[in-house]
C-alpha cells in the first residue's frame, strides 16, 4: 500500500489531502462519475466506495484510476495531459 498521507499533498488552503479527495476531484475535473470509474476498473460502484472509505489504494490500483482519468499516476498525485496535477 502507497501512504501518500505521509507525504506532503495539500490543497489550494493548505490543508493535506487525502487520496480519495483527490480521485474526486480529478472525477469532477474530467467530467467522470464514480460509476463510469468503477465501470471502467470491472468493479461495482459500492465496491469502489468501500475502498474510498478506507482511503488505502495500492499503487497498481492508483495507475489505474489514473488510465481511466486519462492521467498518469505520479507519486500521490493524478497528472494530467494539461500539465494539471490532483
Amino acid at each position: 500500500m502507497l501512504n501518500c498521507k505521509k507525504s506532503k499533498n495539500f490543497d489550494r488552503k493548505g490543508i493535506e489531502m487525502e487520496t480519495t479527495k483527490k480521485i474526486k476531484m480529478s472525477l469532477a475535473f474530467v467530467n467522470k462519475t464514480e460509476s463510469e470509474l468503477a465501470r471502467d476498473l470491472g468493479t461495482s460502484r459500492q465496491s469502489l466506495n468501500q475502498r474510498m472509505k478506507t482511503d488505502k489504494f495500492t499503487t497498481d490500483e492508483l495507475s489505474r484510476i489514473a488510465e481511466s482519468l486519462g492521467a498518469k499516476f505520479v507519486p500521490c498525485a493524478f497528472e494530467f495531459p494539461d500539465g494539471t496535477k490532483i
